[in-house]
């Protein structure tokens, strides 16, 4: 009789082990479900307040530029409701180069926010992003980024350096092989590597504000790029400061290019509120 009531006692008591484990595992997904509508909810709210005053070429206060940076730096797939197993991030059985998927979260005049979603290999050609500030937060993955800033006349006139084919003169500002977890990176106007092209090493999303986002309309149509080594134009030679493999030419693509396949997806991750 002992035996049996000890076993007894010990089966209820793994049981009530069990529920409680059970009861917190809930407790902490029911935390986590609902920190993820925080996280972008204020996100936008964030974004709201320091574009509030934004337009074409009108750069956030340093303070605002790393409050928003800052924040970026925390987030996780979790807290915009993504994952690495998304169909999104397949390129299995697909034939041609692998499609890109924008996930839209919010846009009006002031500012965009969205996830780009690129399977392994995936490109978004070099592009610029015309009187424009940018965050972009690496979330998950490896990518390879690879970003200039235009070459400007030294005598002061501010205009672009040209090449007699009529390509322009710029600046490498990075190249390198960016992981997350990884420091948010910020483009401005004229500086930070406003033309970048980005290029998945592995399955990877990144999560990109822009502010004010692009309207043709107003004139910040999205441009694309054609680089050529400094040394393609050898007539056109001027004096650089640093090595030559520092600079290259670009040179405007007059269309999209043909082997860009950006697909539009619902975002059903957490819904902004515009209060």
């Amino acid at each position: 009789m002992r035996v049996d009531a000890t076993l007894a006692d010990r089966e209820v008591r793994e049981e009530l082990a069990t529920e409680k484990g059970k009861s917190s595992s809930k407790k902490r997904r029911q935390k986590k479900l609902a920190s993820m509508p925080r996280a972008v909810q204020r996100l936008f709210e964030t974004c709201k307040e320091i574009f509030a005053e934004g337009g074409p070429g009108i750069i956030p206060s340093p303070n605002d530029v790393e409050r928003l940076r800052s924040f970026l730096d925390t987030l996780k797939p979790a807290n915009v409701g993504l994952s690495s197993n998304m169909p999104f991030f397949r390129n299995v059985g697909m034939d041609g180069p692998p499609p890109v998927t924008y996930l839209h979260i919010y846009a009006c005049p002031k500012f965009s926010i969205g996830i780009f979603c690129l399977p392994q290999a995936a490109v978004i050609p070099l592009h610029n992003h015309p009187g424009m500030t940018v965050f972009s937060k690496l979330l998950f993955g490896s990518m390879h980024i690879k970003s200039y800033d235009w070459v400007t006349d030294p005598q002061g006139s501010n205009e672009k350096i040209k090449s007699s084919s009529g390509a322009c003169l710029a600046r490498v500002n990075t190249d390198a092989i960016f992981k997350a977890p990884c420091e948010t990176s910020v483009l401005y106007p004229t500086t930070g590597g406003n033309m970048h092209c980005f290029t998945a090493v592995t399955s990877c999303a990144v999560l990109d504000v822009l502010g004010p986002p692009y309207n043709d309309d107003e004139g910040r149509a999205c441009i694309y790029y054609k680089e050529y080594a400094y040394s393609s134009f050898p007539g056109d030679a001027i004096v650089l400061s640093g090595e030559s493999e520092e600079y290259a030419w670009l040179e405007e693509r007059g269309s999209e290019p043909d082997d860009l396949v950006v697909r539009g997806a619902e975002y059903k991750g957490p819904k902004v509120v515009d209060c």
